[in-house]
């Protein structure tokens, strides 16, 4: 018998993403690549997105392939997994998905392998859990922020055999997400779309005290609009790139740190996993670090199809296992 490979693809608004993994759970690959966004733009329509997608994907499959190559005849492709909707929640739906999910299926059908239908939500927690080594709470409730252009959710996530965990949204933002705020405020300054990892880097080389202006936050809900408006001010007064990315991203990072003591206050000493292409800034990462807090690396944070072929790898073998159970 042939040694099993699971294969995922992601197509968010942000990224194309063909990943690998074997029995084991180890990366074989995770192939990552940025939609092309014009200067000076914040974004792209759907699409623009599902364009970009099919050229993209192309890529990846031609990175997969190189991969399989490389090992030995006794491995196949056992189960695909693909981010079909933008969460686990009835009514989700994004076109930029309609891409990978018509990749997924028709290798599905030439290959003769099951094809799961995932979110893109559930795959950024599943890559967090293995990159931050917290692979161990799957099977017990834990509490995720999952923060992103795309989204600024609090989620309690609890175990589910079938699904292997479900996820329930408990708090967020009631405006816009903290991935816009940043990408706003960086544009703004002239920086490209997306601009966090660019202010990280400005934001640490400045060395002057950080202005704080007043939050918004009540229990697990927050509003992040008003940090574009004050960022604007702040350059338009100093024309100060590092001092404006330092500003943006404390306020976030203070948002973020408010809506946790709101998750302490009702769940207690539950755990606490951050994931999604903001929570790769260390500014932020570094004030919500505590003891009962995973964070995912770096490369397993922003958009990726890890954890999506990670969860077709966890519910192929629970399948795998309950039909060698049933006979």
């Amino acid at each position: 018998m042939k040694q099993p490979l699971f294969c995922g693809i992601d197509t968010s608004n942000y990224t194309t993403s063909v990943a690998l993994t074997d029995e084991s759970g180890s990366a074989l690959l995770n192939f990552k690549k940025l939609l092309p966004v014009k200067e000076g733009e914040r974004g792209l329509r759907q699409s623009d997105a599902v364009f970009h997608h099919v050229k993209q994907l192309a890529e990846g499959a031609s990175a997969l392939g190189d991969i399989v190559k490389q090992l030995s005849a006794d491995h196949a492709v056992a189960a695909i997994g693909v981010s079909a909707t933008p969460r686990d929640a009835e009514g989700s739906y994004m076109p930029c998905f309609l891409s990978g999910l018509s990749a997924a299926e028709t290798a599905g059908a030439m290959l003769r392998v099951p094809v799961y239908r995932l979110s893109h939500q559930n795959g950024h927690i599943m890559a967090a859990l293995h990159s931050a080594g917290r692979m161990e709470w799957i099977g017990r409730e834990f509490i995720a922020f999952h923060v992103s252009g795309g989204t600024t959710e609090v989620l309690h996530v609890q175990p589910c055999e079938d699904k292997v965990f479900t996820v329930s949204q408990i708090g967020g933002t009631r405006d816009i997400n903290a991935g816009q705020a940043i990408d706003r405020a960086g544009v703004y300054m002239g920086l490209q779309f997306p601009a966090g990892a660019e202010m990280e880097r400005l934001a640490s080389s400045y060395e002057g005290k950080v202005p704080e202006a007043k939050i918004s936050v009540v229990g697990m809900e927050c509003n992040l609009s008003g940090v574009e408006n004050k960022a604007i001010q702040l350059y338009d007064s100093r024309v100060d790139r590092a001092l404006v990315s330092a500003f943006v991203l404390c306020f976030v990072g203070r948002t973020l740190a408010g809506m946790r003591d709101g998750v302490r206050a009702v769940y207690g000493d539950v755990p606490i996993l951050y994931a999604g292409g903001v929570m790769s800034c260390g500014i932020i990462k570094e004030m919500l670090a505590e003891e009962n807090a995973a964070f995912a690396k770096p490369q397993f944070s922003s958009d990726n199809a890890f954890g999506t072929a990670l969860l077709a790898r966890h519910l192929f073998l629970h399948d795998k296992m309950r039909n060698t159970e049933g006979v």
